[in-house]
């Protein structure tokens, strides 16, 4: 069983050590920073599995930390922690309404700090179930975030993301080259939506190559224009400098026969509430589904993404068949 990597945030360098000394005994892996700025970059980097976070630090306070946390897809699902002062309930209560999964009051008691840590890591593995290669909510919270907005009724709209012609890539440059695509499209879902969505946004790793994407409608285009522009750009830097160049690879198909392929493109598929009734999950999936199929029919020069702007009752007729 891999260690359970804690992230600990303190300003003061004895209280660090401290819990450094106690959790490495007790098997943790333990990562250190010193400030709020230093807690996010390694929070959003390394990707811990808890963080243990001290409330009162100079600059960013905890409080802002844990809230910087939640609004970052990458860094929203993670278990924190407070460090709190006794004597000052408020700052409790200021936490957990902040997002905070549990606080711990100083001066703590060690066998303390490990159960609760355990405690948080348990609930965390119960509730979310992240994707490994991109630590993004995978299938089962996606299934849950999704029911819960059509349950509550939330204008939602659902963006179907994938990579075009992605499995000739992993063929021609191997799996290494191909994780670090997923990786980055990961990191381009999330930075777009950060910058241009509200915070209860959602980016999700299906698998493999695919992600859905959760935003207000009126978001939807935006957003879905944003990650297009920002895919194409990035594209040519996947490559080496020649295929870059070609603008396209040279990979045997099934029957071993030579065949181009243009340079890494997405097909999305959105499906949105505003448009109709949705009274299931499952019709915003297959209404997406088959909005990314028939934008991955097009031309593949560049990204591009497909809206399903049907309503209630009525029907669109596409411009090709879909599988």
């Amino acid at each position: 069983m891999s260690q359970i990597r804690v992230l600990v945030v303190d300003d003061d360098e004895d209280i660090r050590t401290v819990l450094d000394l106690t959790l490495s005994h007790a098997g943790f892996r333990v990562i250190l920073a010193a400030d709020g700025d230093e807690a996010l970059r390694i929070a959003r980097s390394k990707l811990p599995d808890v963080v243990l976070l001290d409330v009162m630090m100079p600059g960013r306070d905890g409080i802002e930390v844990l809230r910087d946390l939640r609004t970052d897809a990458r860094s929203a699902n993670l278990p924190v922690l407070l460090l709190t002062a006794r004597g000052q309930p408020q700052d409790a209560v200021t936490a957990l309404d902040a997002g905070a999964d549990d606080y711990i009051t100083k001066p703590f008691d060690g066998d303390e700090v490990i159960a609760r840590i355990h405690a948080a890591v348990r609930r965390a593995d119960r509730q979310r179930a992240s994707n490994p290669l991109t630590g993004l909510p995978g299938n089962e919270r996606i299934t849950r975030e999704l029911t819960e907005r059509v349950e509550r009724q939330q204008p939602t709209a659902l963006l179907y993301v994938d990579l075009d012609d992605f499995k000739p890539y992993n063929d021609h440059y191997g799996f290494i080259r191909g994780d670090e695509v997923i990786q980055q499209l990961a990191g381009l879902l999330v930075d777009v939506v950060k910058e241009l969505a509200e915070a209860s946004a959602f980016v999700g790793h299906v698998g493999g190559d695919d992600f859905v994407v959760m935003v207000a409608p009126a978001e939807a285009e935006p957003v879905a224009q944003a990650i297009c522009d920002r895919f194409d750009a990035l594209a040519p830097s996947l490559y080496d400098p020649d295929d870059a160049e070609a603008g396209s690879i040279e990979v045997p198909d099934r029957r071993g026969v030579p065949q181009l392929y243009e340079l890494l493109s997405l097909s999305i598929g959105i499906a949105s509430t505003d448009r109709r009734e949705v009274s299931h999950r499952e019709e915003l999936v297959t209404a997406a589904t088959e909005m990314k199929r028939f934008a991955k029919s097009r031309s593949r020069e560049q990204s591009r993404y497909a809206f399903d702007r049907r309503t209630e009752g009525s029907e669109m007729e596409l411009e090709v068949d879909l599988p």
